[in-house]
């Protein structure tokens, strides 16, 4: 009677185990990405809302509303560092890790915040909240 002697996975077993991780990777990767979007648009929907609270005390403090007085703004880093100075006490809340650049436009008694993504090319998240804080937002959010 010959006796073989397994030493070890065969090629098959091997591969198919291979295959199997590569796709629980990829999955995993997906829903990580998606996770940490969400994320992103959470955290600028709360600096928005903390934004708004710096307007009222802005307000009560020189009777108008902070912001940029024309129709429209273009969220970039300097408007977003001017907001943090004047509204947010000087807080480094809006940079590159949120992922969100913002601007506030005002009209004589009204004021709209506007965040955009800070991503390059292709289309961009962008949401708009007036003093209402009801936030809308574009479809590519």
């Amino acid at each position: 009677i010959m006796k073989t002697k397994s030493s070890g996975f065969s090629l098959i077993e091997l591969l198919v185990v291979v295959a199997i991780l590569g796709i629980i990777a990829a999955i995993g990767t997906v829903a990580y990405s998606g996770y940490v979007s969400s994320a992103k648009k959470k955290s600028a929907q709360n600096i928005m809302l903390q934004i708004s609270l710096g307007q009222v005390e802005y307000h009560s403090d020189f009777g108008d509303y902070y912001g940029d007085s024309a129709s429209t703004c273009t969220p970039d880093g300097p408007s977003s560092d001017k907001i943090e100075k004047e509204l947010l006490g000087g807080a480094d809340s809006i940079n590159e890790d949120m992922g969100y650049y913002m601007c506030v436009v005002t009209s004589s008694s009204d004021y709209k915040i506007i965040a955009e993504e800070n991503v390059t090319g292709g289309s961009k998240c962008k949401m708009e909240m007036p003093k209402s804080t009801k936030i809308t937002h574009n479809a590519n959010c």
